[in-house]
């Protein structure tokens, strides 16, 4: 049996069944027996299903949203929420994907082109803990309505949430169009090397690599999407107050286990001492504990070694010339929301991702050094620059990732596509042109 660990207390929230490795064979095979007669369905019929499962996901939003906060730390009204949101969006997001696929016609006057966007098969959807739903939602979603059968494999650190999320879908749907996956890497690796068509993972960069590596000799077709190391830029003309309240909900939210998580602040030389001192102070007075009480903003890291791995980047950094100007020991898996300032690129905190409440702050003079700086990474996924609106704009399009948002976060407007540069994705989800990197894109053609 997978147990599930509370982080906060230690103790067993409840247990399930780990799919035997020998098994998968099979659960592939029910999937591919399946996919035909979903795929003749049509796409917006496949919507149809699926939103049906908008009433049971949020009838049960308050014992998924528990589960999640008791699996992995984030405080029992995010956790709710997180369930709530899934359920609020659900039907308008399938309504999206279904949109997405509806066929395109070219004419240039002697040939017409029919584009088609049609399943690929099986797909297996692998997801992480941080949020387990909302990324679940981003990729066994467009995978379903794009008429492949999906194999779902949630993170062994939240089974329990996912699970039930998973069978409000499950109840909605024909047989073995969606099945549920349960276990670790042994499982995730097994899928990988499986007779499988596409492979949606949100994750690690490293387990990333290795999907690709694995992926290659059957040309799989891949979504991956795999974290970052985003920068803000805090330019000399930038409202001080709004940058401060960024880099404090952005750096903090979710104990910093976001993949668009603020990891490395750039800030102007001729402002960053106030800044170091604001944030730091609204670092200090962020309420940490159980994730149950309603006063909490901040929860623990997910389980000791992510705590470990936090604790060891944040030591280097001290050892290497940092300043700690907030932060201290705490018990548990917890860490107290830290500041670093006088930070260096060649820090191993500059380089790898932390998935922690730490801000780091280094002191620029330029711009240029400021855009140099930001982009020395491998990573690429979102970013920030606050500053007067042009001037902002200018530093923005310069840097190296997928996505930028000036004087707020990275999100972009409805219909935007999550998409990240560099080795922080490849492929990207949501939008019209993410929803069709679930498909097989056919081209049909006759003379006029």
């Amino acid at each position: 049996m997978l147990q599930s660990i509370d982080p906060a207390r230690g103790d067993v929230v409840g247990e399930i069944a780990i799919t035997p490795v020998e098994a998968i064979p099979q659960v592939v095979a029910r999937a591919r027996a399946a996919q035909s007669a979903w795929a003749a369905m049509g796409a917006h019929a496949r919507a149809q299903a699926i939103k049906s499962a908008a009433t049971a996901i949020d009838n049960r939003a308050e014992e998924i949203g528990t589960l999640i906060s008791r699996e992995m730390g984030k405080p029992l009204r995010e956790g709710i929420g997180e369930a709530k949101g899934c359920a609020a969006t659900l039907v308008q997001f399938v309504d999206g994907n279904a949109n997405a696929l509806e066929q395109e016609i070219l004419d240039d006057g002697k040939v017409r082109s029919q584009l088609r966007f049609d399943p690929l098969g099986v797909a297996v959807c692998i997801t992480p803990w941080n949020f387990p739903i909302w990324m679940a939602q981003d990729v066994v979603i467009p995978s379903l309505v794009a008429g492949n059968t999906v194999i779902f494999k949630p993170s062994e650190k939240t089974p329990l949430s996912c699970d039930i999320w998973a069978k409000c879908l499950v109840a909605a749907l024909p047989q073995d169009v969606l099945q549920v996956v349960h276990g670790d890497e042994q499982q995730g690796k097994a899928l990988v090397a499986a007779d499988v068509n596409l492979i949606a993972f949100v994750g690690s960069r490293s387990a990333g690599k290795h999907i690709m590596r694995e992926a290659a000799g059957g040309l799989k077709r891949l979504v991956l999407e795999l974290g970052g190391k985003d920068a803000l830029i805090v330019l000399e003309d930038a409202d001080l107050e709004a940058a401060v309240n960024f880099a404090a909900s952005n750096c903090f939210r979710n104990a910093g286990q976001v993949c668009v998580s603020t990891e490395r602040i750039f800030v102007h030389e001729r402002i960053a001492e106030s800044f170091e001192t604001q944030l730091a102070k609204r670092a200090t007075e962020m309420v940490q504990g159980d994730p149950a009480d309603e006063a909490t903003q901040i929860g623990p890291m997910v389980d000791a070694a992510q705590k470990a791995h936090v604790v060891s980047l944040v030591n280097d950094a001290i050892k290497n010339g940092a300043r700690m100007i907030a932060g201290a020991e705490a018990k548990g898996n917890f860490i107290r929301p830290t500041v670093l300032a006088g930070i260096r690129t060649p820090m191993r905190i500059m380089q790898e991702e932390t998935f922690g409440p730490i801000a780091c702050v280094t002191r620029i003079s330029s711009d240029a050094q400021a855009i140099q700086m930001a982009n020395s990474t491998p990573f690429g996924l979102g970013g920030a620059v606050f500053g007067e609106a042009s001037h902002a704009q200018r530093v923005a399009s310069l840097l190296d990732t997928g996505m930028v948002g000036i004087n707020k976060g990275c999100g972009g407007a409805e219909g935007s596509p999550w998409v990240g540069a560099k080795e922080s994705g490849f492929g990207f989800l949501r939008g019209k042109a993410g929803h069709r990197q679930f498909t097989q894109i056919r081209v049909i053609s006759i003379a006029k």
